[in-house]
This record gives C-alpha cells, structure tokens and sequence, in this order.
C-alpha cells in the first residue's frame, strides 16, 4: 500500500500591498525624511514666492554644514535616550570643548593631536561622570546631567568673559573646505552617525541599549549589566558632544564660551531625537530617524532666515512643528497599536 503523501506546504501569507505601505509610512524613520523632503519643497516655494533663491548652491551648502554641529550632538543624544536616560550638560560641554580645543592649539599646527585629545578627555571625562552619578548614586539622569552642566557652566563663566584661544589654520578646513557643495565636515557626521549605526544594530553593547530602554527590570534580570550599559551611553554622548566642539572650533578659528548655549544644543538636540522617532523613555528609535529630524531642523531655519522672520515667531513655530509631529506620530503608534 503506497504511503501517504505529506500535505503540501501552505504558502506564505503576505499583508496586502496597502498595508504593507502603510506601515512602512508608519515608521517613525521613514515618516521623518518625507517630512524633510516635504519641508524642503514646501520652503522652496514659500522662499521663491516671496522673491528668493532657496535651492542654490549656497544655501544647500548652509543647510549642510548647521547639520553637523547638532547632529553629531543628536547622535549622541540618542544613545543615552535609547537607554532610558539623558544629557542636558551638552551645551556646556561643547562651549567648554570649543575653549580647550583653541586654547591647547594656540594658532600652531604642531598643537592639533594635542587639543583633539584634550578636548575628548575632557569629554571622556565629563561622560564618565554623568554616568557614575546616574547609575551609582541613583540621581534622576535630568537632575544629574543638569547639575554637571551649571559646574561647567560656572567654570566657563568664571575664567572666561569672551572668545579665547586660537585655532590653526590649517584645522579650520575642517570648518570651510567642501567637496563641491558638499562640506567635509558632513563626511565626518556621516562617518560618525554609521558608526554609531554599527554599534546599535550589530554589537551585543547596542542590543544591550535597546533592552535597557525597554525593560531596565527585565533586561538585568536577563543577564544585561544595564548600570555598565548607561555609563557606555553617556561616555558615547560626551564622545560626540567633542567631535562637535572641535568643528566648531574649527568654525569660529577660536573657543567660544557660548558656543553650545546661544544654539541652545540641549534643547535642539533632544528635539532633533524625538522628530526621529526615538522614544524619550527609551527602547526604541535610531540614528537614522535622528538625522532626518537634525535636516528638518535644520531646513526650517534656512526657511526662516530667508523670510527673515522674527526670532520669537521663528521659536514658536519651530515648536508648533515639532509638537505637530510628535502629535502625529503618537497618533499613528496608537492606532497601529490597536489593528495589532
């Protein structure tokens, strides 16, 4: 008697094509570099309406090079938000970085590995001690890093009344030599922003930051040293602020005392991460969605500068966007939430 046949494999089920484009325009990734592409068309119009040149060579070249200086901060930011945590001391820290940077190199070229040293131990530093008190003495990471900010703030204001220092020449191309309309500096966020992408996507140390934002209870008692996890992520984050603090010594040609708070990079930077998608409380998000929120940042300030609209407006609708955004995404998370 012949055996019988094994049933047929069912074939795989595959969600309607509306659906599957559904969600892909639901991810918070996705969603943000329309949004940019939309901002980006919707400022060229308004900006040639009203008699100007938007997508000139020049302004492109603008809008790229506001990207670096808030987006290596981002980057940053977003290690410590994807754990759970946070770093409100990343205004102080680049002014202070700006400061050490040109002071070290004093204008000669035979300074420069000696000042990008200093400026990133002083960021190593700085990141090591936000960690310790967030994860050793259990300070709340906005108390903690806040409190570490004024101590940097109060020693910026008490040595300096001004810019400082010189930066070589030859490190300011850092800060002015492009590649076509292309800055260089935009290669340095890019070789930054995939690192940062390796480690948070192929490293057990990223895995161990998305368990961390998730579940802090539940990712110890799987075996992740969570307290480790967030120190890394705050040392990351200083890391990044340098890099930041280098180019934009680089920018100025000296150190500035106000560098990182008149851009208000504490604030803009945390900003930039939730347009991004990353959820403040932790766990999920990523680089990529950071640097779609860093360009529409920084797309709605060329808009802005163009129409020359007054600073208060330009806040207030800077933040009736990103509000909106946020808004919007929550909405579609809930939603997806509820159709499973």
């Amino acid at each position: 008697m012949a055996a019988a046949s094994e049933p047929a494999p069912l074939p795989a089920v595959r969600p309607p094509v509306p659906d599957r484009w559904r969600r892909r325009l639901a991810d918070p990734t996705v969603g943000i570099w329309l949004a940019a592409l939309g901002v980006t068309l919707l400022g060229w119009i308004v900006v040639t309406v009203r008699g100007g040149e938007f997508l000139t060579q020049p302004n492109i070249t603008g809008i790229l090079q506001n990207c670096v200086a808030l987006g290596l901060i981002a980057l940053g930011q977003t290690m410590v938000i994807l754990t759970g945590s946070l770093d409100l001391s990343v205004a102080y820290l680049a002014s202070l970085g700006t400061l050490v940077a040109a002071e070290t190199m004093a204008g000669s070229d035979g300074n420069m590995v000696p000042a990008v040293l200093a400026v990133l131990a002083l960021c190593l530093g700085v990141g090591l001690a936000n960690g310790l008190v967030v994860t050793r003495l259990k300070v709340n990471a906005f108390i903690a890093t806040l409190g570490v900010g004024l101590i940097l703030r109060g020693w910026i204001e008490d040595n300096y009344t001004g810019p400082a220092g010189e930066v070589s020449r030859s490190f300011q191309r850092l800060g002015y030599d492009r590649i076509g309309p292309v800055p260089v500096s935009v290669f340095l966020l890019v070789a930054v922003a995939l690192a940062l992408w390796f480690v948070l996507r192929r490293t057990r140390l990223g895995h161990h930051m998305y368990a961390t934002g998730g579940d802090e209870h539940a990712a110890r008692l799987s075996g992740v040293r969570t307290e480790r996890t967030v120190l890394i992520a705050h040392v990351l984050c200083a890391l990044c602020v340098g890099i930041a603090a280098l180019f934009l010594a680089a920018r100025f040609g000296a150190g500035s005392p106000w560098a990182g708070t008149e851009a208000r990079y504490d604030l803009e930077s945390i900003a930039a991460v939730v347009l991004g998608g990353t959820i403040l409380a932790g766990g999920r998000g990523g680089v990529l969605g950071t640097l779609g929120g860093v360009t529409v940042l920084a797309v709605l300030d060329s808009v802005f500068n163009q129409l020359a609209i007054d600073p208060f407006f330009k806040n207030v609708l800077r933040g009736v966007v990103i509000i909106a955004a946020v808004a919007v995404y929550a909405r579609g998370r809930r939603r997806a939430g509820r159709t499973g």
